[in-house]
């Protein structure tokens, strides 16, 4: 009955923290906790935008060894079930909101979890006629400027949108090599944390002037402080952002591991309280979405081309899980309507769209197979399905106080 009473709300007056709030956010209606081996995980609310792909990969959204002993049961009016998940791809006459119900049974046809969230599907004109800045602060996913630039260049096709990329750095700023012409910035730094955001300072240096400091950090009476409106001083002529996204927390948890997993977390949200607090206090306006991290490559092949015997996905990926349930508790419903949850991980292909090679198959036959070969930074088809999350999520922001309710109620679009 939850998502009846969302869907009947008025559409583009619903913040994030109202969903979180109304929902309940428990996670899975019938999951106890150490009674069921299937964690659901599903956000409280999806973004979609007409002519761009949404999907629900269905292994992104529980934590199992083995996927193939489940069956999935999605319930929704749009949209269509494919064996490995949910998709749509919405026209015009679909704007509006909508509820999407996902059921998880075992072999024998035993429910073992059940959830829900709503769609909301935004026009493709929201923004028409605005002006506005974004800062998008993150790790390396963010510094290789894939996903910005892609998120650039579809703002580019929007008519009547002008959108302004504020940043220290670019797809140079690796090299120590700064192009201050450039019209994708961003402030992303390879390997980087929340608590690397709140804290890092060294005195400026002329070759790597990206990675010596935090840019949001300033040292005052001989500490070290964050200080959100200098930045906003020497980067963005004393404005603050109108927009600001961070996509942060795959350095925080990688190498955690059972034992030490909750305590870690508690340090990461710590300091990601800390400098949402400080980008809110400085920008009380200002619209501010945090990333739920994508799971990594779907094949550990990926993981022993990069870490050996070192890290391993089994691990990280009940790691990222965990961490993607742990932002949704404390950012879900942190009562401000400009914070809300930006859900990359429910829409990134894990087995395609990630890097491979081809290989031998091993030392005593030629025969040739292709493997995994990054863990956790996606190809360049993955930056693109990150960038069109995104994407959704501006434009409902952009949108949703602007028309009253649409609710769709009409049959499903054939994809």
């Amino acid at each position: 009955m939850k998502e009846i009473l969302i869907a009947a709300l008025a559409f583009w007056n619903v913040t994030t923290a109202e969903l979180y709030s109304q929902t309940g956010q428990d996670i899975s209606k019938t999951q106890a906790a150490g009674q069921n081996p299937v964690k659901l995980l599903l956000p409280s609310a999806l973004y979609a935008v007409p002519g761009t792909e949404l999907n629900v990969y269905f292994d992104n959204i529980v934590q199992v060894q083995d996927i193939k002993s489940l069956n999935f049961d999605v319930d929704c009016k749009f949209g269509r079930q494919d064996q490995d998940r949910w998709r749509l791809t919405p026209t015009d006459g679909d704007v509006g909101s909508f509820p999407l119900r996902i059921k998880v049974y075992d072999e024998s046809s035993k429910l073992l979890a059940d959830a829900s969230t709503t769609v909301f599907v935004s026009p493709k004109d929201s923004g028409k006629g605005k002006n506005i800045s974004v800062m998008l602060v993150g790790a390396s996913t963010t510094e290789s400027t894939k996903y910005p630039q892609e998120l650039y260049d579809l703002f580019k096709k929007d008519e009547g949108l002008d959108v302004k990329f504020v940043g220290t750095n670019n797809k140079g700023g690796s090299s120590g090599i700064v192009d201050k012409e450039a019209l994708v910035r961003h402030e992303g730094r390879g390997g980087w944390t929340w608590t690397s955001y709140c804290t890092i300072f060294e005195n400026p240096k002329e070759n790597r002037p990206n990675y010596t400091s935090s840019p949001f950090v300033i040292k005052k009476d001989g500490k070290i402080v964050l200080d959100f409106k200098n930045y906003c001083d020497k980067n963005n002529e004393g404005k603050t952002p109108d927009y600001i996204t961070v996509f942060l927390g795959i350095n925080d948890i990688a190498g955690a591991n059972d034992t030490n997993i909750e305590v870690t977390a508690d340090n990461s949200l710590k300091s990601a309280e800390m400098l949402i607090n400080e980008f809110r206090r400085v920008a009380p306006e200002a619209k501010i979405g945090i990333t739920l991290i994508p799971p990594p490559a779907a094949s550990q092949d990926a993981f022993g081309e990069n870490y050996k015997c070192g890290l391993k996905r089994w691990q990280y990926r009940k790691n990222q899980h965990y961490y993607v349930e742990r932002m949704m508790r404390k950012f879900g419903g942190c009562g401000s309507e400009n914070t809300s949850l930006i859900p990359v991980y429910v829409n990134l292909d894990c087995v395609n769209n990630y890097p491979q090679k081809e290989e031998q198959v091993n030392a005593r036959n030629p025969k040739k197979v292709f493997r995994g070969s990054n863990g956790v930074h996606p190809a360049q088809e993955g930056y693109l399905q990150i960038a069109d999350s995104f994407y959704a999520w501006f434009k409902f922001e952009l949108n949703k106080n602007n028309v009253g309710e649409k609710k769709v109620d009409r049959p499903a679009t054939q994809q």
